[in-house]
């Protein structure tokens, strides 16, 4: 308790600087230029970049560094994610709930703060985003807006903690947007998906497993629908090098994908489980994905 109150004072203290340092924003740039693109009605939304990107460091630069940590006898620390603090709005017509969450424990405190402002920031800078486009509503007459941000965690076991962070905006219809970060919590590492494969092979295994487990799916059931049907007016052609994913407790690997962007707006966020024997060949090693 003491940890969690001195972690809250540390966040009640923190001032988002008006911008990041030049390393920072050039990673941020770098995860702009090659992230999936959004649509219209979503492109307000601020998800940037984890600035705790900085701390993958030698994992991205030689990813055979992940397959050598598996022989590193460590023991698995004791990590806590909970809610920091909650932004909220209560209009007749507006209406916000944003939960921000922040760990606790990592050993690699550099990667844990990092990560914390990185949640903070985002989430300051979305609650502005949502004020300010009541403020254009309103100065246009009235409408109606919603925001609904907050967590998940998907994996929790002595080695993978993985985080799902989503924003659902309601303006008529609604859209959820997805990120995720997955840690090594024995190493203190941030995992990236390039991280875990030898090259780039692994974007096309996982995009032609996915497109057919896509077209199995919707011969099996009316109701759903992706856009991978030959002849659609968008059609779904590759995963991003830094798809979205996180890593189950039995070590499986799942791709997500934000509503909207593979399937129309019913079929909500999208998930495939990848199958751990089709990737086996470009895996740098068996230390996460089994």
């Amino acid at each position: 308790m003491k940890r969690m109150n001195k972690l809250k004072k540390e966040y009640d203290d923190i001032e988002i600087p008006p911008e990041l340092d030049n390393l920072v924003k050039d990673s941020i740039q770098r995860a702009k230029n090659t992230k999936k693109k959004r649509s219209p009605m979503r492109n307000w939304s601020i998800g940037v970049a984890a600035a705790a990107a900085l701390f993958v460091g030698s994992i991205n630069a030689s990813p055979t560094f992940a397959n050598s940590l598996v022989n590193i006898p460590v023991l698995g620390s004791i990590v806590q994610v909970f809610t920091i603090e909650t932004l909220t709005i209560e209009k007749e017509t507006y209406q916000a709930n944003m939960k921000t969450p922040a760990i606790d424990g990592l050993e690699n405190e550099g990667l844990q703060t990092a990560l914390n402002e990185k949640y903070i920031e985002e989430n300051k800078a979305l609650f502005t985003k949502f004020e300010e486009e009541i403020a254009r509503l309103e100065e246009a007459g009235s409408g109606h807006l919603g925001m609904d941000s907050g967590y998940e965690v998907k994996t929790d076991t002595e080695q993978i903690l993985s985080i799902a962070r989503y924003e659902t905006t309601t303006a008529g219809s609604s859209s959820t947007e997805m990120q995720y970060d997955t840690i090594d919590k024995q190493h203190n590492i941030l995992l990236t998906l390039p991280s875990l494969f030898k090259d780039d092979s692994y974007i096309g295994i996982i995009t032609t497993y996915i497109k057919q487990e896509m077209k199995r799916q919707m011969e099996e059931d009316e109701n759903t629908a992706y856009l991978a049907v030959e002849g659609a007016d968008v059609e779904f052609s590759s995963i991003q090098a830094n798809q979205d994913f996180y890593i189950t407790a039995d070590h499986t690997l799942v791709i997500s994908f934000d509503q909207y962007e593979v399937a129309p707006g019913y079929m909500g966020v999208v998930t495939f489980e990848i199958p751990s024997d089709i990737l086996q060949d470009a895996l740098v090693g068996d230390t996460y994905i089994q």
